[in-house]
C-alpha cells in the first residue's frame, strides 16, 4: 500500500470535496451515518442537507473525509476486510498507547497515528 499523498489531499480538500462523499464513506466504512456524522462534530441532517443543497465540505471536513477514506482502503488491505479492520479499530491497541483507535478517528492528527500504525503492522514492526 502506497502512503497518501499528503499535498494532493490537502489541494483537493481546498478545491472542494462535495458533502456526497459522505455517503461513499458510509458504505466503504460500514459504520452508521449518524456515528460517521459524529466523527466531523456535524449532525446528520447538517450532512443531508449539504447533500441535497450539492454543498462541498469545509476545507478542514474535506481532508479528513478523504484520509478516512484512504485509512479504511489501506486498513482494508491490510486486515484483508472492512470488517477485520473494524474490529482492530474497537481494541485497545499497543502501538497507540493502549488508545482505542476509533475514538482517534476525531481528529486529522489521529487518522494519521492510525495510518502510522497500519503502516507498521503492514511491515511486521510491531515493537
Amino acid at each position: 500500500m502506497t502512503a497518501i499523498n499528503q499535498t494532493a489531499l490537502v489541494l483537493a480538500a481546498f478545491k472542494g470535496i462535495p458533502a456526497s462523499l459522505f455517503s461513499e464513506l458510509v458504505t466503504l466504512t460500514g459504520y452508521g451515518r449518524e456515528q460517521l456524522a459524529e466523527l466531523f462534530g456535524l449532525s446528520l441532517r447538517t450532512f443531508q442537507r449539504y447533500e441535497r443543497e450539492g454543498r462541498n465540505l469545509s476545507p478542514q471536513d474535506g481532508e479528513r473525509m478523504l484520509k478516512l477514506k484512504a485509512l479504511f482502503e489501506q486498513g482494508t488491505d491490510v486486515f484483508g476486510s472492512v470488517e477485520s479492520f473494524r474490529r482492530w479499530l474497537d481494541k485497545p491497541a499497543y502501538g497507540l498507547s493502549g488508545q482505542l483507535p476509533f475514538l482517534l478517528l476525531h481528529t486529522s492528527g489521529g487518522i494519521d497515528l492510525i495510518m502510522d500504525e497500519l503502516t507498521r503492522i503492514e511491515y511486521g514492526d510491531l515493537a
